[in-house]
């Protein structure tokens, strides 16, 4: 795990569930964070259900605090196992410019 990818999952677990008050990393959320070129980061997390009604909003928080992490120029986040994940990670990773 690079620097950069430990200090992006260290940012996105502290994202806390509204509906448990538990944070992402208390619930095994984020399955993923990989720095795919430099200063690009991708993530990976599973909802707490399949239809989880807010499932964007949680790949929208986790972009945008995954970007607030010095050295972050692009985010991208993918859903998995949503009932919606196709068009949640297309709404959610629409073309942003770098930084």
């Amino acid at each position: 795990m690079t620097d950069l990818e430990n200090k992006v999952r260290i940012e996105v677990e502290k994202i806390i569930d509204p509906e448990t008050g538990l944070t992402f990393g208390q619930m095994k959320m984020i399955t993923e964070v990989k720095e795919v070129s430099q200063g690009v980061v991708k993530i990976e997390y599973v909802p707490t259900s399949p239809f989880c009604p807010i499932a964007f909003k949680f790949s929208m928080d986790i972009k945008n605090v995954a970007k607030k992490v010095n050295g972050v120029k692009k985010t991208v986040v993918h859903v998995y196992g949503h009932t919606m994940e196709q068009t949640i990670n297309q709404m959610a990773n629409k073309e942003e410019p770098a930084k």
